[in-house]
C-alpha cells in the first residue's frame, strides 16, 4: 500500500498527520492496547448471556427487558459502525478510537452499579455505541500500519483474540459470578473492563500513531442518516422477530430497510458522480475481493453467534450442567482455536486464500462429529462424545477467521481504510443478527417437533455446516480456484 499526503489536511491548523509509512515488522505495544478494546467489545457479545440469569432476579427484569440487554447492545453496533469509520477517515483513527475506549469504560461501569433494568439497557446501548466507535478504528489501524508479514501476524492477532473472547466468554462469566468478588455477582461482568480500558488508554497516545486518510474531509450527514435507518430497519426485526413470532411490523420493517438501502445506493452515487465525498464511495465496491469478500462474512457470521447459542442451550437444557461448567465445555473450542489461530500467518503463508476455505470444511467435520455425538431426539449422548467435534471445529475456526479479515480488506487503499472497516464489522453484525434468527426458527421448531434438546441441536448443527459449506464455496470462488503460495503478502 502506497500512502500520499492529503493537501487539503495538511492546510487545516492542528490537522493529525495522514497514515504514516506502513511497519514491515509487528509493534506489540500498539496490538496490545487494540486488542484491549477488541477483547472488551468482544467479550460483552458472549459473556452478558452467563449474566443475565441472575440479572434478572436481581433487577425484576421480565422477558422484553431481558430482550433488550442483550439486543440493544448489537443493534447500536450494527447501526453505529460504518458511520464511525468514515468519521475515523475523517478526524483521525486513533482520536475516534480513544473516544470509543473511554465511552466503552465509562459505560461499562454505568452498567455494574445500574440501580434498574432502565439504567442497565441504557448502559448496554451505550456500550454498543461505543463498541461501534472503535471497532473499524481497530482494523483500520491494522490495515495500514503494517504490511506483508507483520500484516498478516497482526491479523492474526486481531483473530486470537476474537476468538478467545469468544469461545472463553462464557468460561469468564461463570468463573466472575461464581466467585462473587465483594458481592459484586453479575456486576463483575461488566466492572472487569474498567481496569482494563483506564490502562489501554493510558499507553494509547505513546504507543499508537495518529492517521487519517486522504481526501476531502466532508462529513456525508445525508448518507450517514440513510444507511442508518437502513440498518435499524434491517436488524432491529431480525432481533426481536423470532421472540416475538415475526408480527406484521418485522415484515414492513424488512420492507422499509429495501426500500433505504435502495435510496442509500442512489444518493452514494449520485454524490461521487457530483463530485461529493460520499459516506460509503462506490469505489470500493469494485474490487471483487473486498464486494464478494463481504457476502462471504456475512455467511461466515451467520454461523458463529447462532452456534455459541445452540450449544450453549443443549448444554445447559439438555444436559443440565450449569452457566460454569457449561463454560468449562466451550475450553475444547478453545484449546483448537489456540492452536490454529496463533499460527495463522504461517497457514495463511502456506495455503494462501484457500486458508478460510479450508478452515471453514474443517468446521464441517466437526460440526458432523458433533452431530453424530449429540444423540438422539429424547435421549443426550455424553458431554464427552461432544470433545473431538468441538476441538476439530476450534481448529478450522481459527483458521478461517482472521484470514478472511485479511483478505477481505487486503485490496482497500489507505484513504478508505474506516469507511471499509465499518462495512465490514457491520457485515459481521448483520451475519451474526441473521444467524441468531434463522437458528431460532430451526431449532425451536424442532424442539417443538420432538420434545427433545438432542433432536433440536442436531437440527441447528444440519443448518450451521450448510453455512459453513456455503462460506467455503464463496471463499474458494473469491480466490478463484487458485493455490496462492507465498509470504502471506497481497
Amino acid at each position: 500500500m502506497t500512502v500520499t499526503s492529503d493537501p487539503m489536511t495538511a492546510r487545516r491548523p492542528g490537522a493529525g498527520p495522514p497514515d504514516a509509512a506502513p511497519a514491515d515488522r509487528p509493534r506489540p505495544g500498539m496490538l496490545l492496547v487494540l486488542m484491549a478494546g477488541v477483547f472488551m467489545t468482544a467479550l460483552d457479545v458472549f459473556i452478558v448471556n452467563v449474566a443475565i440469569p441472575a440479572t434478572a432476579r436481581e433487577l425484576d427484569a421480565g422477558p422484553d427487558a431481558i430482550q433488550w440487554i442483550v439486543a440493544g447492545f448489537s443493534l447500536a453496533v450494527a447501526c453505529g459502525v460504518i458511520t464511525a469509520g468514515r468519521l475515523g477517515d475523517l478526524f483521525g483513527r486513533r482520536r475516534l478510537y480513544a473516544l470509543g475506549l473511554a465511552l466503552f469504560t465509562l459505560a461499562s461501569l454505568m452498567c455494574g452499579v445500574a440501580p434498574g433494568v432502565t439504567v442497565l439497557i441504557a448502559g448496554r446501548v451505550a456500550q454498543g455505541l461505543a463498541a461501534a466507535l472503535m471497532s473499524p478504528q481497530a482494523l483500520a489501524i491494522l490495515g495500514t500500519a503494517f504490511t506483508g508479514r507483520a500484516r498478516a501476524r497482526a491479523f492474526s492477532v486481531y483473530g486470537l483474540t476474537m476468538g478467545v473472547a469468544a469461545v472463553f466468554g462464557q468460561l469468564i462469566g461463570g468463573v466472575l459470578i461464581q466467585a462473587d468478588l465483594f458481592g459484586l455477582g453479575w456486576r463483575s461482568c461488566f466492572l472487569v473492563n474498567l481496569p482494563i480500558g483506564a490502562l489501554a488508554l493510558a499507553l494509547l497516545p505513546r504507543l499508537v500513531p495518529e492517521s487519517r486518510g486522504t481526501g476531502r474531509a466532508r462529513l456525508d450527514i445525508a448518507g450517514m442518516v440513510l444507511v442508518t435507518l437502513a440498518l435499524i430497519a434491517a436488524v432491529l426485526p431480525l432481533i426481536q422477530g423470532q421472540a416475538a413470532g415475526w408480527p406484521l411490523w418485522t415484515w414492513l420493517s424488512f420492507a422499509a430497510a429495501a426500500v433505504l438501502f435502495g435510496g442509500f445506493v442512489a444518493y452514494q452515487i449520485g454524490l461521487g458522480r457530483r463530485g461529493g465525498a460520499p459516506l460509503i464511495d462506490p469505489e470500493l465496491f469494485r474490487a471483487r475481493t473486498f464486494s464478494l469478500g463481504l457476502v462471504a462474512q456475512v455467511v461466515f457470521w451467520t454461523g458463529q453467534a447462532s452456534f455459541f447459542l445452540v450449544l450453549a442451550l443443549y448444554l445447559q437444557e439438555g444436559h443440565g450442567l450449569s452457566p460454569l461448567n457449561s463454560g468449562v465445555v466451550f475450553v475444547a473450542i478453545g484449546a483448537g482455536y489456540l492452536v490454529t489461530s496463533t499460527s495463522a500467518h504461517h497457514i495463511a503463508a502456506r495455503l494462501g486464500r484457500l486458508t478460510v476455505p479450508a478452515g471453514t470444511l474443517l468446521m464441517v467435520a466437526g460440526l458432523a462429529l458433533l452431530w453424530a455425538g449429540a444423540g438422539r431426539a429424547g435421549t443426550s449422548g455424553p458431554v464427552s462424545a461432544l470433545v473431538p467435534g468441538l476441538i476439530v471445529d476450534g481448529l478450522g475456526m481459527g483458521m478461517a477467521l482472521s484470514p478472511l479479515v485479511s483478505t477481505v480488506l487486503a485490496t482497500v487503499e489507505p484513504r478508505h481504510a474506516g469507511a471499509a472497516s465499518g462495512v465490514l464489522s457491520t457485515a459481521m453484525q448483520v451475519g451474526g443478527a441473521l444467524g441468531v434468527a434463522l437458528i431460532g426458527v430451526v431449532f425451536y421448531r424442532a424442539l417443538a417437533a420432538s420434545g427433545g434438546y438432542p433432536h433440536a441441536f442436531r437440527a441447528g448443527l444440519a443448518f450451521l455446516i450448510v453455512v459453513e459449506i456455503v462460506t467455503a464455496a464463496l471463499v474458494f470462488a473469491l480466490a478463484g480456484g487458485r493455490k496462492v503460495r507465498g509470504s502471506g503478502r497481497r
